[in-house]
């Protein structure tokens, strides 16, 4: 069983699907030093399959994951870069027709990246998104062909699909906000695109706290959670600070086997965020009964556990996840395997809030004394 919506059959633009969403595209990174991007993304087994024409920009690509690093002067991306440092410039959605879903937005009072096609990452629809990055529409993907065909030079085999560290699918990505933004920016998703709130957070710590909407758009295929911080000293304003402005917090990739996945990346040299304390790891097989999972691979890779175990009727609804350590900025990723789990992780949600939190206390930027 794949890891449904991703493996759905292609979207059609509908009365729920007004904008014809289909899922991401890809993710574009800048930095100061791009090499640092090259670095990481070859250890996370990506493969650069293909470059620019006329600019500096790299695809890196593993199973249908794609992840732009732009070096190109004078550039969008460049400009991010000496607001943010290093950051997540923009992010494309698949659409079924680019142009219909660009002209809907803009009449439904989205605001035009209205940028010339030399600063531009494609020579596509976008529009402005979130913390000033961009929003591309690309429809250019599956039978159609590829979003990359016309601009880019594959290095090897056009429009390879590299099995690498077994990542294989962008599962979601999230956005952090200044507080009383979040309402704001899931506006912004559900007026434009018909997203739907399927989640809410509400986490608190021993001295923080934070508020999360997890939406989806009406394919499935696309998930952002939206965050914001419940006081001034938390995790996503630490966030805001680095970055200097909102953005995506982290991106989630599928894998096959996370296990493997772990292990290897772990092998390579790739920071994780420190694993929950031992009790997390024994409470599993009282709070996911017949859950199937090796907890002692669990607990040495420090992968965390979900779901509902197996539930009446034999099926199995358990996810698995583990978040590497800050990699771009204050950018970091999780990797994700669904086993008939569509959630977020919401049992893990304050588990990995507290890690953070544990993390922000040992470095000095939270007090404890905070929260009495």
């Amino acid at each position: 069983m794949g890891p449904f919506p991703h493996d759905a059959p292609p979207a059609t633009i509908s009365a729920d699907n007004p904008m014809g969403t289909d899922g991401f595209e890809f993710v574009e990174y800048a930095h100061p030093d791009a090499g640092q991007l090259h670095a990481l993304f070859k250890l996370m087994g990506f493969t650069a399959v293909a470059r620019h024409k006329t600019k500096a920009i790299t695809l890196y690509r593993q199973g249908d994951i794609n992840y732009l690093v732009n070096e190109e002067p004078g550039s969008h991306g460049q400009d991010f870069v000496a607001a943010h440092g290093p950051c997540a410039p923009s992010m494309a959605f698949r659409v079924v027709d680019a142009r219909m879903a660009y002209a809907r937005a803009i009449a439904l009072g989205a605001e035009p990246a209205d940028l010339p096609a030399q600063q531009k990452t494609l020579d596509v629809p976008a529009l402005k998104g979130i913390g000033g990055s961009l929003l591309y529409l690309v429809d250019r993907y599956g039978a159609k062909g590829a979003a990359y065909d016309l601009e880019f030079v594959w290095i090897g085999a056009r429009d390879p699909r590299p099995a690498g560290s077994g990542l294989y699918y962008i599962d979601h990505l999230t956005h952090n906000v200044h507080r009383g933004r979040m309402d704001v920016w899931a506006g912004f998703y559900e007026k434009l695109f018909n997203f739907r709130q399927i989640r809410f957070f509400d986490i608190e710590g021993r001295a923080s706290g934070l508020f999360s909407r997890a939406l989806t758009s009406p394919d499935g295929k696309i998930r952002i959670p939206i965050n914001e911080d419940a006081g001034d000293s938390g995790q996503i304003e630490e966030y805001l600070k680095s970055y200097r402005g909102e953005g995506i917090q982290h991106v989630a990739c599928g894998a096959r086997d996370i296990y493997t996945t772990v292990e290897g990346l772990r092998a390579s040299g790739l920071p994780f965020m420190p694993s929950p304390p031992e009790t997390y790891f024994e409470r599993i097989d009282s709070r996911l009964p017949k859950h199937g999972e090796d907890v002692a691979r669990l607990k040495r890779n420090g992968i965390l556990i979900d779901g509902e175990g197996v539930v009446d009727g034999g099926q199995t609804k358990v996810l698995l996840q583990i978040f590497s350590a800050n990699a771009i900025g204050p950018i970091f990723f999780e990797f994700i395997q669904r086993k008939g789990d569509d959630g977020f992780g919401e049992g893990n949600f304050k588990a990995l809030f507290e890690s953070i939190e544990e993390d922000q206390i040992r470095r000095g930027v939270l007090k404890v004394e905070a929260a009495e």
